[in-house]
């Protein structure tokens, strides 16, 4: 469930905030704001669903994946291609969240 789960919080967690930053540094129109608004909140709905066992780890895993899908939308939406360090840095994020979801916990 987490495969899909957290590509989509991610999506939604990303164009929400870049709908802000389109408004506030790019001049888009204030209207952003409204579907940013809900974007974030679908975000925060979506983690919620997540099946981790406490709230901290889902986040901390949750974070590997965000990453993964910011260096999407760098490369598709401001077409920037992710360079060699990104690609490193995201594997190594996605092996820790893989580990912190994964591993065996006390609790």
């Amino acid at each position: 469930m987490n495969a899909l789960l957290f590509p989509a919080a991610a999506l939604a967690e990303i164009a929400g905030c870049f709908a802000f930053w389109a408004v506030l540094r790019e001049g888009k129109p204030p209207l952003w704001l409204a579907g940013g608004s809900l974007s974030l909140l679908l975000f925060a709905f979506l983690l919620t669903l997540s099946p981790a066992n406490t709230a901290g780890r889902s986040y901390a895993a949750y974070g590997g994946v965000y990453i993964l899908t910011a260096l999407l939308w760098l490369w598709a939406v401001e077409g920037v291609r992710p360079d060699a360090r990104d690609m490193t840095g995201v594997l190594l994020c996605l092996a820790g969240a893989a580990l912190i979801l994964f591993g065996p916990h006390k609790n």
